[in-house]
């Protein structure tokens, strides 16, 4: 269910329903994805992974790689050493961050498992993946760190040379920054107290297209095509890595197949692929194995959350601390030592907090390596502060609705500063609240929760409440400049007005799913008055366009969407003096709509001139105005002024089996606020996406190594993401306070579901068996957990094997082992 804009004028373009442009070619077989690239005489990369998650390489013989059929090359880290450079971290957060150098194939020694030890070039991929089986590598085991927590501790090293596995300490307070009160007072003169430690499990981002690479070195540039977020970013990586002119690079991103931040990246296997080429003078080739991808494509999450809310016996939020130990893995991937501080400024979420602390310990362990996943580093900061509200009102005994409407910001009170030092523009949580109440049918679910507590039914029925509010729209840049990120946070745009009277659109932001070359199309139709249809959207390309940041955080509407409204407004500010020209007015006495140029006051019978009319007056040239240029085209960098802060609640209903622990989704409401709709159909889209990725978090996914570093959930088998059968038929709806901060008054959707969802989830879980004694149960929220966590809260000891309730193998809710850290 979807709420419609009745209010939208009959000729707009955007908040239409409109079909997206590229399902087309995607459900007809007519996508080009990297994977579909065939170049005459291309090689094919496979990898050597090391099977180890701290070993020192003593020696490796790949004489009978080198004689298998097929094969061209073998490499090892000795051959590409002074050729590799290290792979780039583009986020030092503090000037005395610590990072060990990291090699895209290990030289000496290796650091978690999956860690690429050589390459094997040949003729074909089945060869190269033969030949990969047959180089022959000696390893000096070492102790792998594994374990979170005891990492922190240093009580071994993941990177003996480093010292420490303590990469970097990043601290806001805001008695320090001058934006609140201090947190220690606040604490110490609470009434009410509540301390909570929170587990983030380890996710993998399990995009549908496996990562893939092909690397062109025999034209004047090296084309590099890849299945990536980041083709702007990639080419200027790559040039600094290995000392390449970046004009000698041109990288591609074709059809791409998802990434939920997963394909935000420089992978060693793009580096790899690069220098392979390089050396053999043959296109080459690399696509990963689905095990590959789980095994060695960066993860999210994974942290230790300590939070201390401070209170006074009303209700009344006085103060908020927060301790995190982030995993970074083995290595500092592009943006992974920022992903946690992310969330620093979302902590405090929509609550009006007098004092916060932050603290965030970035720490090393011998696992892969994590990064951005879907929302990065704001799913982390609202779970947390979302459970800690449900803990207050708990030990308040009163509604948690109640309890979060008395310290949120109220609507009339926008712009508000917060106690992180933002500023958020807009946005009403009371008409979002009371929206999704409605829907959700609030007050009559809590009473048949207390009939069935009263009754003792077996199936308790639990409520959870979310109410989210996130930066996105990653920018401006002096801000991110602040906080030590390598990079600006702007968009830049071209609009091409053909002589035929169609346009082409450049975008600097690059889709993997999105529907930019919808919602592009759509925006410019509206600002030059042409068809839809006659719109073209281009991107991905670093030849063509030449110049963007890409797509991640939200960013691409409230960003890149602005940036092509700049670029549009340039074209009509262009075309405004020859129309003045041909219609021998003056320009000021001009007006433009639909498409159209006309005089004011001139009556209703003018005709006035088309702004496709004057594009091809433009070509021909012929009687131009003193000056002109013959062009209508125009180019616009965009760099915001502040964030977009979209907000909504979620209301989840769970019934839990208290004998055997089998959770199973009642209902589950939305109402998001992402400000004014481009389309809603590709909003809907988000949203229902976002909604099954935060829950899978909740209820079934989770990362799993054993106690020396070996990934156990390295299959579909054993990371379960949900299907179609294991969700429900969600109600969404939407309410509207327009973003000031662009033309469009858009906020971010991207990532909102993937943040508000787990927390409602686990919330209605804990809800319904409360009355238990239980206080938190560990995500994900299997049915052996929730058994485990009732029996205990009972008082009473986990029953033997046999009496304990079966749990199916391979079922999503299938629990595993667990030692202290997460890790099996």
């Amino acid at each position: 269910m979807t709420a419609v804009d009745e209010t939208r004028a009959p000729s707009a373009e955007v908040g239409r329903d409109r079909r997206r442009k590229e399902d087309q070619h995607l459900i007809t077989g007519r996508s080009r994805f990297t994977d579909n690239i065939v170049l005459p005489g291309m090689l094919h990369v496979a990898m050597v992974r090391r099977p180890y998650a701290h070993a020192r390489i003593t020696g490796i013989d790949a004489s009978a790689a080198q004689e298998s059929p097929g094969v061209v090359a073998v490499l090892t880290g000795d051959d590409v050493k002074d050729q590799q450079g290290s792979l780039p971290n583009a986020w030092p957060v503090t000037p005395e961050q610590k990072a060990p150098p990291h090699p895209a194939i290990a030289v000496d020694r290796v650091a978690f498992s999956g860690e690429v030890v050589a390459a094997v070039v040949a003729r074909t991929a089945a060869a190269a993946r033969d030949a990969a089986e047959l180089v022959d590598v000696d390893y000096e085991e070492l102790d792998p760190v594994v374990d979170l927590k005891a990492a922190a501790a240093d009580e071994k090293l993941a990177h003996p040379d480093l010292g420490t596995n303590r990469s970097a300490l990043w601290v806001f307070d805001s008695a320090e920054a001058g934006t609140g009160g201090d947190v220690e007072e606040a604490i110490r003169d609470a009434e009410v107290l509540v301390e909570r430690e929170f587990r983030q499990q380890r996710l993998i981002p399990a995009f549908m297209e496996p990562r893939s690479v092909v690397v062109d070195p025999t034209g004047e540039q090296f084309t590099m095509w890849s299945a990536t977020q980041v083709p702007h970013i990639l080419r200027l990586m790559l040039a600094l890595t290995l000392a390449v002119p970046e004009s000698k690079i041109r990288v591609i991103a074709p059809d791409v197949g998802g990434g939920f931040g997963g394909k935000l990246q420089v992978t060693p296997e793009e580096v790899i692929t690069f220098l392979v080429a390089r050396r053999t003078g043959k296109p080459c080739k690399w696509t990963e194995t689905r095990s590959e991808s789980l095994l060695s494509g960066h993860h999210g999450r994974d942290q230790w959350q300590k939070l201390t809310l401070a209170a006074r016996r009303d209700g009344t939020v006085t103060g908020l601390k927060v301790e995190l130990t982030a995993n970074m893995g083995a290595y500092l991937g592009l943006v992974t030592s920022g992903i946690p501080i992310l969330g620093a400024f979302m902590f405090n979420a929509i609550y009006k907090f007098p004092s916060y602390r932050f603290e965030c310990q970035n720490v090393f362990t011998n696992l892969t390596w994590t990064d951005a996943y879907r929302g990065a580093g704001r799913p982390e900061a609202t779970f947390a502060i979302e459970r800690m509200m449900d803990e207050l009102a708990t030990e308040l005994g009163r509604d948690p609705i109640e309890v979060r409407e008395q310290n949120w910001i109220k609507h009339e009170e926008f712009p508000f500063t917060t106690v992180a030092g933002l500023e958020y523009d807009s946005g009403n949580y009371e008409a979002a609240t009371a929206r999704a109440k409605e829907l959700f049918g609030y007050d009559e679910l809590r009473a048949e929760q207390a009939r069935r507590r009263e009754s003792g039914d077996r199936v308790q029925l639990g409520i959870g409440v979310s109410t989210f509010t996130e930066m996105c729209g990653l920018a401006p840049s002096r801000v991110l400049g602040s906080l030590s990120y390598g990079a600006g946070g702007w968009e830049h745009a071209s609009v091409r007005m053909l002589p035929s009277g169609k346009v082409e659109v450049i975008t600097g932001s690059s889709a993997h799913g999105q529907g930019h070359e919808t919602a592009w199309s759509q925006i410019v139709a509206d600002q030059l008055g042409v068809p839809f249809e006659d719109v073209e959207v281009l991107h991905g390309d670093t030849q063509i366009s030449h110049k963007g940041l890409d797509t991640y955080g939200s960013r691409s509407l409230v960003v890149g969407g602005q940036a092509v409204i700049k670029a549009a407004q340039k074209v009509i500010d262009k075309a405004r003096p020859l129309a003045a020209h041909v219609l021998e007015a003056n320009v000021d006495d001009l007006e433009f709509a639909e498409g159209r140029f006309t005089v004011r006051g001139a009556g209703e019978g003018q005709e006035g001139i088309g702004l496709t009319d004057l594009a091809l007056a433009v070509f021909a040239a012929h009687d131009l105005p003193d000056g002109m240029e013959p062009s209508l085209d125009a180019d616009a960098t965009y760099d915001p002024v502040n964030f977009s802060y979209p907000h909504g609640t979620h209301l989840c209903a769970m019934e839990v089996d208290t004998e055997t622990g089998q959770s199973r989704m009642r209902a589950y409401v939305c109402v998001d606020d992402v400000g004014n709709v481009v389309n809603p159909l590709i909003v809907d889209g988000q949203v229902h996406g976002g909604l099954v990725q935060g829950i899978a978090q909740a209820l079934w996914e989770e990362a799993v190594y054993d106690d020396q570093g070996t990934l156990v959930t390295g299959s579909f088998v054993d990371y379960t993401l949900p299907t179609s059968a294991d969700t429900i038929s969600y109600v969404t709806d939407r309410t509207v306070t327009p973003s000031t901060t662009n033309d469009l008054g858009a906020k971010g959707v991207g990532e909102a579901g993937t943040i508000a969802s787990t927390p409602a989830v686990v919330n209605a879980v804990l809800d319904a068996v409360r009355q238990f004694g239980v206080t938190d149960i560990r995500m994900p929220m299997t049915p052996e957990r929730v058994w485990r966590a009732i029996q205990e809260g009972r008082g009473s000891a986990p029953t033997p094997e046999a009496a304990q309730p079966h749990f199916e193998a391979g079922e999503p809710n299938q629990d595993t082992p667990e030692t202290e850290g997460g890790q099996a």
